[in-house]
């Protein structure tokens, strides 16, 4: 008896938009108009790219931005519950499916110690460049018209339960996290066993609702969560059955 966990991480784990929160780091806290009024839908990872070279440009170097980043809050009750969940690693896999990238995600979970409760993250490669610069690429190509260019979280979370197949591993039940539109397209994968738990007042809950508006409702149970305590109580539940 195994369960999946799938995080998303912006507005999920954290309490914010990690690609956002760096825009502190900038001159006067913001971008100029020419830069903001430059991402086109579908595209963040470009933009997110021409924000880093925005902040390399006027010589924002990497301790800055880390020292910046690991400020970020963390969602409420969600470190008790990441401490739940690495009290009970044998019960739950656990990773995460996010649009944010490697190195804010690893920045903020290490300064946190808690990179053991996670088995894998999913997210776009960064890394610093020979000239101190941050650079971002795509997660992956993807042919899903409903997805941004550079992920589609349904991808990744299909491709990682064939490869946890091929080793043996089947999980009772999936519990997706999550807040985003882009968190819809993974949840329309679920089953009837499994469980969505969309964070109360965000872009996902609306959505899923507006679909069985529509009487096409998602084929596994939704459970609405506004504190990282709701999710624990039903993973304590979930335990003991």
């Amino acid at each position: 008896m195994k369960f999946l966990l799938v995080f998303d991480f912006d507005h999920t784990i954290i309490d914010e938009n990690s690609d956002t929160w760096i825009v502190k780091c900038a001159p006067e806290k913001k971008l100029p108009n020419g830069l903001r009024n430059s991402y086109q839908r579908g595209h963040w990872t470009e933009y997110m790219g021409r924000v880093f070279v925005y902040l390399g440009d006027n010589g924002i170097k990497e301790d800055e931005m880390k020292r910046t980043m690991t400020t970020i809050p963390f969602t409420a009750g969600m470190v008790d519950l990441l401490g739940f969940i690495g009290e009970n690693k044998e019960l739950f896999d656990c990773i995460i499916v996010s649009d944010s990238n490697t190195v804010f995600i690893d920045w903020i979970l290490k300064a946190a110690d808690f990179p053991e409760v996670f088995d894998e993250v999913f997210t776009n490669p960064a890394a610093f460049s020979s000239t101190g610069y941050l650079t971002v690429q795509n997660f992956h190509a993807h042919l899903c018209a409903k997805c941004p260019k550079n992920l589609c979280k349904r991808k990744v979370l299909k491709e990682f339960l064939d490869k946890q197949l091929e080793r043996g591993v089947s999980y009772t039940q999936i519990v997706y996290i999550g807040d985003g539109g882009n968190d819809l397209c993974p949840v329309m994968f679920l089953k009837k066993d499994d469980i969505a738990m969309p964070r109360q007042g965000y872009t996902l809950e609306k959505k899923i609702s507006q679909l069985a508006q529509d009487l096409s409702p998602v084929e596994c149970s939704v459970l609405v969560w506004s504190s990282a305590v709701d999710i624990m109580s039903y993973l304590k539940l979930l335990i003991k059955e």
